[in-house]
C-alpha cells in the first residue's frame, strides 16, 4: 500500500478562502492598505518554491534583500545624483541600475541560498519599483529617501504577506495522507 494526500477541501476553494481572508489588508486600512497584487505575485512564488513551509524563508529574505539591494540603494543612488548632477533624470536611474542591479545579480551569485532564492530577490526589486512608481505605499512623509524607505517596507511586508497566503493556502485544503 501506497499514501497519498487527500484534501478536505478542494484547492479552488481554498484558493477563494485565503484570497477573502487577504482582502481586507488591502481595502479596510485606508492610508495603510497592503498592496495585494504583490502579495499574490509571493503567493505564487510560494508554490514555485515547492508549497512547503521551507519556501517562506526564500521569500522571506529574498524578496526583501532584492527589494533592498537592486531597488531601494538603486534609487537613492539616482536621486542622490539628480540633486549633485544635472542631466535628465534617466541618466542617473540607468547609472544607479547599472551600480546596484549588477551588485544585486553579483551577490546573488556568490551565494547558494540566493541562488536558490533568485525568484523571491528579483521579485523584491520589480515589486519595490512597482510600489514606488505607483505610489502604493503610507504617505507620511515628503523626505524622498524616507519615501523609499517606507516602499519598500511596504513592498517586503506584502511579500512576506503572499508567503503566508502561500502557506494558508495550503492549509486550508486541510490535507492528510490516506492509504490507497
Amino acid at each position: 500500500m501506497s499514501e497519498q494526500i487527500k484534501y478536505t477541501i478542494p484547492f479552488p476553494l481554498a484558493v477563494a478562502i485565503t484570497v477573502a481572508i487577504s482582502l481586507p489588508f488591502g481595502m479596510l486600512l485606508g492610508n495603510y492598505n497592503l498592496p495585494l497584487w504583490v502579495s499574490f505575485i509571493a503567493w505564487a512564488e510560494y508554490f514555485v518554491f515547492g508549497a512547503k513551509p521551507e519556501a517562506l524563508k526564500k521569500i522571506f529574505i529574498g524578496f526583501p534583500f532584492g527589494g533592498l539591494l537592486g531597488g531601494l540603494f538603486w534609487i537613492a543612488l539616482s536621486i542622490g545624483l539628480a540633486s549633485v548632477f544635472n542631466a535628465p533624470f534617466i541618466i542617473h536611474v540607468a547609472i544607479g541600475n547599472f551600480v546596484f542591479v549588477t551588485l544585486l545579480v553579483y551577490t546573488i551569485q556568490k551565494s547558494k541560498f540566493l541562488t536558490e532564492s533568485t525568484l523571491a530577490a528579483f521579485n523584491g526589486l520589480s515589486m519595490f519599483l512597482g510600489v514606488l512608481f505607483t505610489g502604493s505605499y503610507p504617505k507620511v512623509t515628503t523626505d524622498p529617501y524616507l519615501n523609499l524607505l517606507i516602499a519598500w517596507l511596504w513592498a517586503s511586508i506584502a511579500g512576506i504577506f503572499g508567503g503566508i497566503l502561500g502557506w494558508l493556502n495550503v492549509i486550508l485544503t486541510f490535507p492528510r495522507k490516506v492509504k490507497s
